[in-house]
């Protein structure tokens, strides 16, 4: 991963077999982000998407391996006990196959090169767990 900062968005560009979360949360860490959106683009050959089943309260999940182009990456990232939390979406695609995925990505590794820009927020959102819904839910009422 190698990335430039230009006032509040960092250019990011993500090596073959560099894993997408890992490396976000490493940069997070590393220049203190606490809010930011994500989007981004690039090819990958390990993948692992996910949907929610509002019912069930779980997630699940598949993983595809192969040739992917990423159609659409997105996202936020907040804090929940203080750590950065990624909430990101992907959409892969390979039109020789005529295959097209999305979901909630819980696992991306670059094949040929990544392409992010992370835009930081300034202030602070936090994430609480809603059991009702079963998920981790933006907080504004706690310093993140």
């Amino acid at each position: 991963m190698e990335y430039r900062k230009f006032e509040h968005t960092f250019v990011v560009r993500l090596d073959p077999g560099d894993e997408i979360l890992t490396s976000l949360i490493k940069l997070c860490r590393d220049e203190k982000i606490g809010l930011a959106s994500v989007t981004g683009l690039g090819a990958v050959g390990t993948v692992q998407l996910g949907v929610f089943d509002t019912e069930k309260k779980q997630y699940y999940s598949r993983e595809y391996k192969g040739l992917y182009e990423i159609a659409s990456l997105m996202g936020s990232i907040t804090k929940k006990e203080g750590d950065p939390y990624l909430h990101l979406h992907m959409v892969i695609g390979n039109p020789q196959t005529g295959e097209c995925h999305g979901g909630h990505l819980g696992r991306a590794v670059i094949s040929a090169t990544g392409e992010l820009v992370l835009t930081e927020i300034p202030g602070a959102v936090g994430r609480r767990e809603d059991e009702a819904i079963g998920l981790n839910l933006f907080q504004f009422d706690a310093e993140a």
